[in-house]
């Protein structure tokens, strides 16, 4: 009896379970992609100018006599600002004055007696032409004077004066810049590939780089027709208003144009898995999990761009994707847009009867 109830102890131990039985499905927390563009943007510097700018030569050569501006004064335009020796060309008007004086009361006095026939037609023409040529050396000597003294051309801001009273210039020494600086253009250059994209922008946002906590608003003024064949860019200029005169000709500021580029699917960062074949993510079809090779396109806002045969109607596994493997049941339990502000969602009841927030690093892209 011993021996048989030993057996049937034995019979009963040795009973397995019933092959039928369905693997247990794990679960999830899965989400469909979402589309969301790619992000270009484009960095470059750009240096700024007076919209109007002159370097100032004299138009002829002599000794300076005067320098009547400083580093920084505002002049207005025709308003003197170097003066050369100047006493000859003075004579030479106050002689061309009297060339032309006797010109003119010798062609009076051809007039009084046009009448009596005592002069001929040419000898009056002779006259007349005789106060014209006088009238012209008059014109000359006048304006041979007038250079004697460098103007402004317009008004603006003097640079360094470059020379000194004393000094002997030509008319190739320099004697100092001129700008107009109630406004700067900024020119800078952008790739071939953000023609488009800058081309339908008509203000800009300019980071002054003596300010870099600020930033300044810039008005597109011109894009340039060619492309460059070396570097394949092209020059945008813009131009900033400047009547508080705060910036200077020469002067960098950063350039920082956010834009949308092409359409991708998007899955948080945390849906993706890194193998030995690269990338991929989890997706629910029929209940059951299946791997997907994807290449990364992009990040943006804590998503990734995908690239890749991924079907935008399947789920994609955000959370728990260490735990299932291909063909592996699943049962979504919650959707990703589900969780708290915190960015933690809570799980539902697992086996044991407990529940715990998810583990971002067991379930995250190592």
């Amino acid at each position: 009896m011993i021996l048989l109830a030993a057996c049937g102890l034995a019979a009963g131990c040795s009973t397995e379970p019933s092959a039928s039985a369905e693997p247990q499905s794990v679960a999830i927390v899965a989400e469909r992609p979402q589309a969301l563009a790619e992000r270009k943007v484009i960095e470059a510097i750009g240096t700024a100018r007076a919209v109007i700018s002159a370097e100032l030569y004299p138009e002829s050569a002599g000794a300076v006599e005067a320098v009547n501006f400083t580093t920084g004064d505002y002049v207005r335009k025709n308003a003197p600002l170097v003066e050369l020796d100047a006493r000859r060309q003075r004579l030479a008007v106050d002689l061309a004055q009297v060339q032309v004086e006797e010109a003119q009361q010798l062609l009076d006095r051809y007039r009084r007696i046009e009448d009596t026939g005592a002069l001929s037609a040419s000898q009056i023409e002779e006259g007349e032409t005789a106060l014209r040529s006088a009238q012209l050396e008059l014109r000359q000597a006048r304006v041979a004077l007038a250079d004697r003294t460098v103007r402004a051309p317009f008004s603006g801001y003097m640079g360094l004066p470059q020379i000194d009273r004393g000094d002997r210039i030509t008319p190739t020494t320099l004697i100092a810049r001129l700008d107009r600086r109630d406004r700067l253009f900024v020119d800078f250059d952008a790739p071939e590939t953000a023609f488009d994209q800058l081309r339908d922008r008509s203000v800009l946002e300019l980071r002054p780089y003596s300010q870099p906590d600020s930033t300044v608003r810039a008005q597109v003024e011109a894009i340039d027709s060619t492309v460059g064949d070396e570097a394949r860019t092209f020059t945008v200029r813009t131009i900033i208003d400047n009547r508080d005169d705060t910036f200077r000709p020469g002067m960098s500021f950063g350039v920082r144009i956010a834009g949308s580029g092409r359409t991708y699917p998007s899955v948080p960062e945390a849906a993706v898995v890194w193998g030995g074949d690269g990338a991929y993510i989890w997706v629910v079809r029929d209940g059951t999990a299946h791997k997907v090779p994807i290449t990364i396109a992009g990040r943006r806002d804590g998503r990734v761009l995908v690239g890749g045969a991924l079907d935008a109607r399947m789920p994609v596994i955000v959370e728990g994707v260490q735990k299932v493997r291909e063909g592996q049941t699943v049962r979504t339990v919650a959707q990703a847009r589900a969780r708290s502000a915190a960015g933690r969602v809570q799980q539902p009841d697992r086996p044991n009867g407990r529940t715990s927030g998810t583990d971002s690093a067991t379930d995250s892209a190592p």
